[in-house]
């Protein structure tokens, strides 16, 4: 196979890898083999320890130039190579990744010394690998990881937690209860219970939003490259938000104000430090006592003031977070949901560029067919069914 085309600054690593892992070579015609090795080889305990399957590929195929035999029953790739004479195999089977040889047992040092090379010739190579990264993100051919449902969960996870507790609250509440000190101090970490789980509720609402609207983004269209990716990943809730949803919908605008409200007088004071519940980070001396200094945590000169906007109630913000899920998932964005949150598929770049997720976004119908014929072709490759 010719190996890929490198610049000039890491074509070095070519030669430099290929003197660390020998004697290893691309078997030829004077390499010795029995007639029926491809179909007998036995796999070493050794082959093991062989780095990642995909950098031991890149390594040999890729970058050296050995030759790939190709796809069978159960294996996804497979490289003869020549070892002092002998012959070997390297195979990416369903099983995992390994060395093979003619008989396992006799030979189990020599694959051991297979691995050593192999394991040195991917550390030399590390260069190579990040170009290779590099030019695979700039070619937009990737795939981004979907890890949708899992966030949501965690959110719901709390959020169950929380609605638990204060219906506990409010069951357990009796206009006949005695006042004292051990009642007042029941209801004092009730509350502070629900004020902490309150807290989790929002916080894993807004790291999955974080998330979603990335694959949002994509499966609309409005992202398609990886660089735009890249981007979106760090921008700010906000953009994230208008990029992903928008707010040219009429319920949605008075929502994203809401929820930016929210995450501002909460979720920020709390990365920030947690100096308060309404952002108090000061106490400033007067003739009337101890009076706090807000630190309200908004774009803007002015820094700090002497009241807060920010009264806060838990249940209403959880209300608002609730209502703005329903709004999400309703609409021309409904198909997105079966993709996103219940197909646990990656988002597929290409799919995007190439219209395929346009078409899947007419309907839910539409979507739930991409989703089937894609499901099974990852079934396929991840069995190695070819």
């Amino acid at each position: 196979m010719t190996p890929t085309p490198l610049p000039a600054e890491i074509e070095e690593i070519r030669s430099i890898a290929m003197r660390v892992i020998q004697p290893i070579r691309p078997a030829n015609e004077q390499t010795h083999a029995d007639d029926k090795f491809l179909f007998n080889a036995q796999r070493t305990k050794a082959g093991r320890s062989l780095p990642e399957y995909y950098l031991v590929y890149f390594l040999l195929v890729k970058l050296l130039g050995f030759r790939d035999l190709g796809q069978f029953e159960k294996v996804a790739w497979s490289i003869p190579i020549d070892f002092n004479g002998k012959a070997f195999l390297i195979e990416y089977r369903k099983s995992g990744v390994g060395v093979f040889a003619h008989n396992a047992e006799t030979e189990e040092t020599e694959a051991q010394q297979i691995v050593s090379l192999i394991q040195k010739g991917v550390k030399v190579a590390e260069p190579f690998f990040d170009w290779l990264a590099s030019k695979a993100v700039s070619e937009s051919k990737l795939n981004v990881v979907n890890r949708s449902n899992l966030l949501y969960e965690r959110y719901e996870y709390f959020l169950g937690l929380y609605k638990t507790e204060i219906n506990r609250d409010t069951d357990g509440l009796s206009s006949e209860d005695d006042i004292s000190r051990d009642s007042l101090m029941k209801t004092y970490r009730a509350t502070r219970d629900n004020k902490w789980l309150a807290l989790a509720v929002i916080d894993s609402f807004f790291s999955w939003t974080e998330h979603v609207f990335i694959h949002l983004a994509i499966i609309q269209g409005k992202t398609i490259t990886g660089a735009e990716v890249s981007e979106l990943a760090k921008a700010d809730w906000e953009e994230k938000f208008k990029k992903s949803v928008g707010l040219e919908e009429t319920e949605i605008k008075p929502l994203y104000d809401d929820l930016l409200h929210i995450r501002r007088q909460l979720r920020n004071f709390m990365a920030h430090g947690a100096f308060g519940k309404r952002g108090e980070a000061f106490h400033f001396h007067s003739s009337t006592g101890a009076v706090p200094v807000f630190m309200p945590y908004q774009k803007g000169h002015q820094r700090y003031a002497l009241s807060s906007q920010f009264g806060f109630d838990d249940g209403a913000a959880i209300k608002k977070i609730e209502n703005f899920i329903e709004l999400l998932w309703s609409g021309d964005r409904e198909p997105a949901k079966l993709y996103i949150m219940e197909s646990g598929l990656p988002l597929i770049l290409t799919s995007t560029s190439n219209g395929k997720y346009s078409e899947a976004m007419q309907s839910v119908e539409d979507m739930q067919h991409h989703i089937d014929v894609l499901g099974y072709l990852v079934d396929q490759a991840a069995n190695m069914d070819w």
